[in-house]
């Protein structure tokens, strides 16, 4: 299924708002891609694991819920991303990009499980690896949407205003 945003006149020739530097509306399914897109960051940042996971932060989840919203609505675990250029990537690179990270994620979590302690998944000897893979996609997608990757994840409280606006 292909959406086609060109039909809607009331954006056509116009750049997307912005909130926070990310484009909003510019891609048919964008929801959807700022969920992908919290769940990445989240995952590809050691520092933010180590200073928000591992130390218990309230307002940003855990790993279960970072890959949660990687594929909640997207079934990316079962199928692939390049299902989705054009909905909620914008090319194959990202769509490969996100694809191996996915993989890389999800054969951690089946071999500890769902609910363990996010030392579970950060002590696994292929976190690095999968943290990799995460940056990568994460690092592409934000520079696809003009936003710094470097900054800060986003709570998840900001992330359902985001989601709920426009």
């Amino acid at each position: 299924m292909t959406v086609q945003g060109s039909e809607n006149s009331s954006r056509r020739g116009r750049r997307s708002p912005t909130m926070g530097g990310m484009p909003l509306n510019d891609m048919p399914w964008w929801r959807w891609r700022s969920n992908v897109r919290s769940a990445l960051h989240m995952l590809s940042d050691p520092a933010f694991q180590r200073d928000v996971w591992l130390a218990g932060v309230d307002g940003y989840g855990d790993v279960t819920d970072a890959v949660y919203r990687l594929v909640e609505d997207t079934w990316l675990d079962n199928w692939s991303a390049e299902k989705y250029v054009g909905t909620i990537f914008r090319d194959s690179q990202e769509a490969a990009l996100v694809d191996t990270a996915v993989l890389r994620v999800l054969r951690i979590v089946h071999q500890v499980g769902p609910d363990a302690p996010v030392s579970a998944y950060v002590d696994h000897a292929a976190w690095p690896e999968a943290v990799r893979a995460a940056r990568d996609a994460h690092v592409r997608l934000a520079a696809s949407d003009g936003e710094d990757p470097d900054v800060p994840p986003r709570t998840l409280e900001l992330l359902r205003i985001m989601t709920r606006s426009a």
